[in-house]
């Protein structure tokens, strides 16, 4: 192979972790052509499906992302789906290298008795849920009064306050029809967020804790039986601005006067209770059976031995996202990623698999935000340029380069590819949506309804959907 040709690269996965690799490799001194494929007819991942329709600042970040994208210099194929409309061996015939930036979606699980129970879900499920994900049912068993959220981080704060706000209060976000006409019918009252360490060992963002407490007409309810701090705890708090404004936003909190917290709604903080079993009767859930944890002078718990039964409809489980393995990629099943050195994938022996790289959560575990995924790109696409620059030839091994072969293939196959064009203008026709009805936008939620749409085969007035 001629090594006077671009260099042809596919990334896998067009949410932050593959657009920031594909942006940054496009901005290397290699002469490189760049496909971004992604599974779903829409772009940014689990920005546009992963974060509370009532968070637009964080939802900001989609605009970087559409300013990478809208240059031109990087074709987005959307609706492409690897492991089923191509595979490894179709996509080395196109690409010289590719990069996986699948991300982790699936829940992570928890094996304790009764999680199996049919009013026990998991948190990424609810989460795509209402956030209008094309792939998960339009409906969601809202029938419980009382709700139990198990974990730590963000994640349980988005869970928790989405299920005890008011419906109407959502109105002004890009929350979907189904979405908002399910939770304005649901009966809850109340929520018990379960942590099995200490207020100083949480993984709540400080600007995300506060914003649960200016909730309309919903009570954030801490217990101060549950505040205790070891030598961890105290030097978690002195060396960490955001710990110590996480626990002096719950410590305030324990100074409210009970008869001030009138809402109808309420929003339950419990520290050191560690989830043993979700209770069932009849196949149904009916509780939560926590035990209480001692912190063990570092930070971390150990049970007491001593049980609570909490009286919950619901158990969502809210303890991290697993990476989901890919056809004909190597996959480590206990950490669900892809093994690689340092976005090299390596086999089961450890040697690398040629022109085969990693980045984001499906490299590293679902841990870290914006930043670490900038800059975990930028390792794997520095060494990805290093592997060039060692011997050019020997990684230009596409036997069809030619852009349009990849079309071609897929056009063979029937796939109804979405380019960027294709984005916009599913783009413009949720945002007309929503105007029709005062709000910023409207997602368009069933897959084939967003692929028609974006491929000019639909062209539903937004008066007609309301």
């Amino acid at each position: 192979m001629s090594s006077n040709r671009s260099l042809r690269v596919a990334v896998v996965g067009a949410g932050p972790a593959g657009i920031y690799a594909a942006d940054i490799l496009s901005k290397t001194d290699l002469d490189v052509s760049i496909d971004l494929l992604e599974r779903l007819p829409a772009p940014f991942g689990l920005v546009r499906y992963g974060v509370a329709p009532d968070h637009p600042r964080i939802k900001q970040i989609i605009v970087a992302l559409h300013k990478v994208l809208e240059r031109g210099d990087i074709r987005l194929l959307a609706n492409v789906d690897y492991g089923v409309d191509l595979k490894l061996e179709d996509l080395r015939q196109f690409y010289d290298a590719v990069i996986f930036s699948t991300g982790s979606i699936r829940d992570a699980s928890l094996a304790i008795p009764g999680i199996d129970l049919p009013e026990s879900y998991g948190a990424a499920d609810f989460v795509s849920w209402y956030d209008g994900h094309p792939d998960v049912p339009r409906t969601w068993p809202l029938a419980a009064r009382e709700v139990a959220v198990l974990g730590a981080g963000n994640v349980a704060l988005d869970v928790a306050r989405i299920l005890a706000k008011h419906a109407d209060d959502l109105l002004p976000t890009e929350i979907p029809a189904n979405v908002y006409e399910l939770l304005a019918a649901s009966p809850v009252t109340d929520v018990h967020i379960f942590a099995r360490r200490g207020p100083a060992q949480v993984k709540f963002s400080s600007l995300e804790l506060r914003e649960m407490g200016h909730v309309p007409d919903v009570d954030v309810i801490v217990y101060p039986e549950d505040f205790d701090f070891d030598d961890g705890s105290m030097a978690a708090i002195h060396s960490s601005n955001q710990t110590k404004q996480v626990v002096k936003t719950l410590t305030d909190w324990t100074l409210k006067d009970p008869a001030d917290q009138t809402a109808s709604r309420r929003i339950h903080l419990h520290f050191l209770h560690r989830p043993a079993e979700v209770l069932g009767a009849d196949g149904h859930v009916v509780g939560l059976r926590t035990e209480r944890t001692a912190l063990n002078g570092d930070g971390t718990v150990s049970g007491t031995g001593e049980f609570h039964d909490w009286p919950v409809q619901a158990v969502y489980r809210a303890v991290g996202y697993f990476g989901s393995p890919l056809v004909d990629i190597p996959f480590d099943d206990l950490k669900g990623v892809i093994p690689n050195n340092g976005g090299r994938v390596i086999d089961v022996d450890g040697d690398q698999v040629p022109g085969v790289y990693a980045t984001g959560w499906i490299k590293r575990g679902p841990i870290g935000l914006i930043g670490s995924t900038k800059s975990d790109a930028s390792e794997t696409i520095r060494n990805l340029a290093e592997d060039v620059r060692a011997d050019a030839d020997e990684l230009r091994t596409a036997a069809e380069p030619d852009p349009d072969a990849v079309l071609a293939f897929l056009a063979a196959r029937a796939v109804p590819v979405v380019e960027w064009r294709g984005w916009e203008l599913l783009e413009a026709h949720e945002i007309a949506l929503g105007a029709a009805v005062g709000r910023e936008r409207i997602k368009v939620v069933p897959r084939e309804e967003m692929t028609a749409i974006a491929r000019g085969e639909q062209r539903t007035a937004p008066a007609e959907r309301g």
